[in-house]
């Protein structure tokens, strides 16, 4: 088929579609809104706004969260601005923030939402700054790094931000938009989740391309395997991309026009045969099949060291322990983050881990730990040197002290590991794992830890690194020095608690 041949239908529906059942919608109306600001949604845009103002009886979203996946300049932003748009003007949403992966991605969203509102309202006066829409006042702010609308009568506001591990805390967003979602990690995952679990009817919407490789984009094949296997009765999700994965591209045809109509909902539109032709001689056969035609990568563990699903096995949130306990410490190497973590046994001698804590920066770390000191009177207190030497004034003021005797210890003394210990302390838990020797208190930050962290090795030692610099691995850290810890002071522990290691040593 020549360049200059008649253009192939474009798909109607993506190849992958599923959402909750729901009782109305408010797509019309934010529909009709956009075209006030001149903004005409396609017909599959026009779906999946449908989709995404879908409320059940109860007046609740139906899609807590929704996924738009698609293929590179097919118009999944024009979905974002409607959808803020009606949340911003006509749902009352109080804080709507919206996420890109860099400051000029989420910089672009702002001069498009902004165009929007000036087509819709009317500047007050001399101040380009101040729009008025239907007799509603709306204040822009074009500080960098504080770009924002705010409705002056409500106190509404649109934030756009670019995503970093600290990005979005302290806001409780009624709307959180995770832009370009291929380059969104679980660890800012953890920083923009919880600003909604506050608010009555929260939304979250993810829109991109498939994810660069299979290293990386892990929110988004968590999305994915969801969708997939099906019964999650808030999540709405659309794949527009090819069956397949980019591993095995021998079974695509790429040259075939009517898959590149079926993975493009915009081809006619705004995407060409002819741009898309241009794509095909232009690129690497990966490169076009991702880019263009929305083929996965296939998901690799890569260096990880924790098998996921031998981990989710330890997962058990009725885990108790009996006995007594050791305490983990331990800070993130800026020292932004910090972990505390209990470990003891249960009645049943299998190990029992709990995240104590885990908290921005260490101010908070002593008096805490002076807190479970007097509650849990552990058998010991443990962390690597780093740590130590970082806390030491404060925790010999807290009257924390290494033992006068290294070969008698006493209850309760800090346990400070060297190089050896803490790779015997890594090892333990690998083991630990494998063996399905102790029970976890399922906690995310936990869970996050494990999976972004590797092992280096340096001679015969191992220890535990974070595979990125902003994956924060301190809760796993702080697991692995609490169990060697427990594990080498066990002979302190009373009668009654030692009975219970009967099973295990």
């Amino acid at each position: 088929m020549s360049p200059t041949s008649l253009p192939v239908s474009r798909a109607s529906k993506p190849r992958v579609e599923l959402h909750p059942p729901y009782a109305y919608t408010f797509g019309p109306e934010a529909r009709d809104l956009a075209a006030r600001a001149g903004l005409n949604l396609d017909p599959w845009q026009c779906d999946a706004i449908d989709l995404l103002l879908a409320c059940k009886a109860d007046r609740k979203w139906a899609c807590f969260e929704y996924a738009e996946l698609v293929a590179r300049q097919n118009g999944k932003g024009a979905i974002l601005e409607a959808r803020v748009l009606a949340g911003f003007l006509l749902l009352g949403e109080q804080l709507i923030l919206w996420s890109a992966h860099e400051y000029k991605t989420a910089m672009e969203a702002f001069r498009r939402f902004r165009t929007l509102l000036r087509r819709l309202g009317k500047q007050v006066g001399n101040n380009e700054n101040l729009i008025e829409y239907d007799g509603i006042r709306i204040k822009i702010s074009n500080t960098n790094g504080e770009e924002s609308f705010e409705r002056l009568d409500t106190g509404a506001r649109v934030k756009f931000v670019a995503r970093s591990k600290g990005s979005g805390r302290g806001f409780s967003g009624d709307l959180v938009i995770i832009d370009e979602a291929f380059a969104y990690t679980l660890l800012q995952q953890e920083a923009l989740m919880p600003t909604m679990r506050a608010r009555p009817n929260p939304q979250i919407i993810y829109t991109s391309s498939p994810p660069l490789d299979g290293d990386s984009g892990e929110p988004m094949f968590m999305l994915r395997k969801r969708a997939d296997t099906g019964g999650d009765d808030s999540l709405g999700y659309r794949d527009w991309g090819a069956e397949g994965d980019l591993d095995h591209l021998d079974d695509i045809d790429l040259d075939d026009r009517v898959l590149w109509a079926a993975t493009n909902p915009a081809y006619g539109i705004r995407v060409t045969e002819q741009a898309t032709l241009r794509d095909r001689r232009g690129m690497s056969d990966r490169g076009f099949a991702r880019e263009i035609l929305g083929v996965w990568p296939r998901q690799t563990q890569g260096n990880v060291v924790i098998d996921p699903a031998l981990w989710a096995v330890l997962a058990d949130p009725n885990s108790r322990r009996k006995g007594g306990i050791a305490l983990g410490i331990d800070l993130s190497p800026l020292r932004d983050y910090g972990a505390i973590v209990v470990y003891g046994l249960r009645e049943d001698g299998l190990g029992h881990a709990q995240l104590a804590d885990y908290r921005p920066g260490s101010k908070w770390v002593i008096p805490r730990l002076v807190e479970l000191r007097e509650a849990l009177e552990p058998v010991a207190v443990g962390m690597g040197r780093g740590t130590f030497a970082y806390l030491e004034t404060e925790l010999d003021k807290a009257g924390f002290a290494k033992p006068e005797d290294p070969e008698a210890p006493q209850r309760g003394d800090l346990a400070v590991t060297n190089a050896i210990d803490m790779a015997a302390a890594a090892g333990q838990i690998l083991d630990g794992v494998r063996e399905a020797a102790f029970r976890v208190v399922p906690a995310r930050h936990l869970d996050v830890a494990v999976a972004g962290a590797r092992t280096k090795t340096s001679g015969d030692t191992i220890a535990w690194t974070a595979n990125g610099a902003d994956c924060d691995i301190s809760p796993l850290v702080a697991l692995s020095v609490a169990r060697w810890s427990f594990e080498t002071r066990s002979h302190l522990l009373s009668e009654a608690e030692y009975d219970l290691l009967g099973s295990v040593f």
